[in-house]
């Protein structure tokens, strides 16, 4: 692995549906927010969403000395995805496994990504080619980050991707709770949409810790349409707290070594 990762973070699910770019995108975001040195790496070859997120739809990657430069979303966030190499939006990555991990190397070989505090890893859902090319890739040095809500069904998946982690070697930062409960902005009150505390109760039964749990909040969807991200432009929402909650107990856990 280049050594100039200081911290690689490895964010999956067992499933799709549960805002894991979201959570990726803006956890890398606060961390560069605090003054650190952040990529955002975009490996969802199939479904690549974080340029949507972060406005950033129309780049296309540049190269210099035979490496590629990342795109910036902010001063201290550089983001690179498959997306900015494709003709169009609209156009399909029809690649099998060894297609896959070639392009897994290089981006993250091949990216003129500098000195790192934290590579924030964005993947496609589940415990694909991907996710394998990273383990082999970055073996023990990635920290896995695995996102699920609160309903029976993503923690189903949830679990075998806590599952996959260990049987990868791969170190296990926790679990974060996504859509963990809604405050009704009209009269204040918490409205448990889909249920709340199922990623913590997994965590403790599958002895790994629990980040934190990130409340739903509409106007994330809308924000994301317009490529901006939560943290942003609601820094003081209980949402944008929680995200700051969730990076300070994975920066402890990370300085720790997991």
């Amino acid at each position: 692995m280049d050594k100039t990762f200081k911290h690689v973070i490895a964010v999956f699910s067992g499933k799709g549906g549960v805002g894991k770019s979201t959570v990726s995108a803006n956890i890398a975001e606060t961390f560069a927010k605090q003054g650190n040195n952040v990529g955002l790496l975009d490996v969802d070859l199939h479904g690549p969403n974080i340029p949507k997120l972060l406005g950033l739809e129309s780049v296309k990657l540049e190269a210099r000395d035979n490496q590629i430069l990342p795109a910036y979303y902010s001063p201290n966030l550089k983001v690179v995805s498959i997306a900015f190499m494709l003709p169009t939006r609209d156009t399909p990555v029809i690649w099998r496994g060894p297609l896959k991990h070639k392009a897994v190397s290089q981006l993250l070989n091949d990216v003129d990504w500098g000195e790192l505090d934290y590579l924030v890893i964005d993947f496609p859902p589940g415990t694909g080619d991907e996710i394998l090319s990273v383990s082999q890739l970055v073996g023990k040095d990635a920290n896995a980050v695995i996102v699920t809500t609160p309903q029976e069904l993503a923690l189903l998946d949830a679990r075998k991707a806590v599952m996959f982690a260990k049987q990868v070697e791969m170190r296990i930062a926790g679990i974060v709770e996504n859509m963990s409960g809604l405050v009704c902005p009209h009269c204040g009150k918490e409205i448990n949409l889909f249920k709340k505390g199922g990623g913590k109760k997994a965590a403790e039964e599958l002895g790994v810790p629990f980040l934190g749990g990130i409340p739903l909040d509409p106007r994330i969807v809308e924000l994301s349409d317009d490529g901006i991200l939560f943290v942003d432009k609601y820094p003081d929402s209980p949402a944008a707290v929680a995200f700051s909650a969730v990076c300070e107990n994975l920066r402890k856990r990370l300085e720790e070594g997991v």
